[in-house]
């Protein structure tokens, strides 16, 4: 026999059961509405007598409609060439020698010099060669039977991004051309190197990543394409950057300038514009994208600065700035700039914290805003 259903009087009220703490208060007010979904009503047809809602405050439209008006008003290059980055402003020097994240890459006293990294990756290969004899040919080709950083890097890169039409031996023979014109590119694939082992736990010994780490391999792979650009092998770097794209999942523009120390955590589907310029230290996670605002030819992607953190899947769309050690919530996506040690989340972004005292791209700390932290 079925239950009787209990009288009217014992069935606590919907509105009864929802958090009502200073947490939903607060979340409500910043957003500017009410608790809930936004009636269909209200979204289809408003009635005359009703305004229509909406989840954007007064304050949130203005600072849009400030970002679009100087995106139309800034100056546009007149060749579209890899020239057109003179007219994107440059990351501002460190301010001070001392190590500080947010102020470009210093190395560190535990980071190792070339000569004892390379070291190093020869000693883990070994060890795992020994334990794992089933790969012993893997980390002979790969490293052991190398001289240096740069041909294994080298040999590495050509094998990932080798096809059907560009051959292995080509772009071997061409990224050792690279690294011998530019040493200084070793020196940011060594930088990459320590951020990973640095920043990443996952992450437990230099030879891992530079093996195993397509994000580590996407960035060096685009620092080669990077120098073919500058100096007028545009079709070679456009090439590259179709094949580390198919290889890595990683879409960076060759003429997108890239510090050092960087680490692209998991990497996939990373998209990085052309005009667009990353300072040293960023920490970005799988999916960020830094997007462009339309079709004008001047600059017209995001400018990173020193010692940022971009969470999963943040969008940052336009010509805007992002200060020096600014963090960016997952899934957030930024139309504005952004101060120099801020804390931004949201759709549109908006800042909840500031002069954090933290290097975020260093800490990768992704979740301590969540109480702060409503969509």
């Amino acid at each position: 026999m079925r239950p009787a259903r209990p009288a009217a009087s014992s069935v606590r009220p919907r509105a009864e059961v929802r958090p009502q703490g200073q947490q939903a208060a607060a979340a409500a007010a910043r957003r500017g509405t009410a608790r809930g979904p936004l009636p269909q009503a209200a979204v289809l047809a408003p009635a005359p007598s009703a305004p229509a809602r909406s989840y954007l405050t007064t304050q949130d439209l203005e600072m849009v409609r400030q970002s679009l008006a100087a995106r139309m008003a800034y100056a546009e290059a007149p060749v579209r060439t890899h020239q057109l980055l003179q007219s994107a402003p440059a990351v501002p020097p460190p301010a001070w020698e001392a190590y500080h994240p947010s102020q470009g890459w210093q190395r560190q006293p535990h980071h190792l010099s070339q000569e004892e990294l390379w070291t190093r990756v020869r000693e883990e290969s070994k060890a795992d060669a020994d334990a794992e004899p089933v790969l012993a040919s893997f980390f002979h080709s790969t490293v052991l039977a190398h001289r240096s950083l740069q041909q294994a890097l080298a040999f590495v890169l050509a094998n990932k991004l080798s096809g059907p039409t560009l051959f292995s031996t080509q772009i071997k023979q061409i990224t050792e051309d690279v690294y011998a014109s530019d040493p200084g590119i070793i020196d940011a694939a060594m930088a990459d190197l320590e951020a990973v082992l640095d920043r990443d736990p996952a992450c437990e010994k230099y030879s891992q990543a530079l093996l195993h780490f397509k994000g580590y391999q996407a960035i060096q792979s685009h620092r080669v394409a990077h120098h073919l650009w500058l100096n007028g092998r545009e079709a070679l770097a456009l090439m590259l950057q179709s094949r580390i794209s198919e290889a890595f999942h990683v879409d960076i523009h060759p003429a997108a300038r890239l510090g050092r120390g960087i680490l692209l955590d998991h990497a996939t589907g990373v998209v990085i514009g052309e005009t667009a310029s990353i300072g040293d230290n960023v920490s970005m996670l799988h999916h960020v994208t830094l997007g462009g605002s339309g079709v004008g030819k001047g600059t017209r992607h995001p400018q990173v600065g020193h010692g940022v953190l971009l969470g999963a899947g943040v969008t940052v769309l336009g010509p805007v700035t992002l200060g020096p050690g600014a963090k960016v919530g997952a899934g957030s996506v930024v139309v504005t700039d952004l101060e120099p040690h801020s804390v931004a989340v949201g759709v549109p972004a908006r800042i909840i914290k500031r002069a954090v005292s933290s290097d975020p791209s260093e800490d990768m700390d992704q979740i301590g805003f969540l109480l702060d932290y409503v969509i």
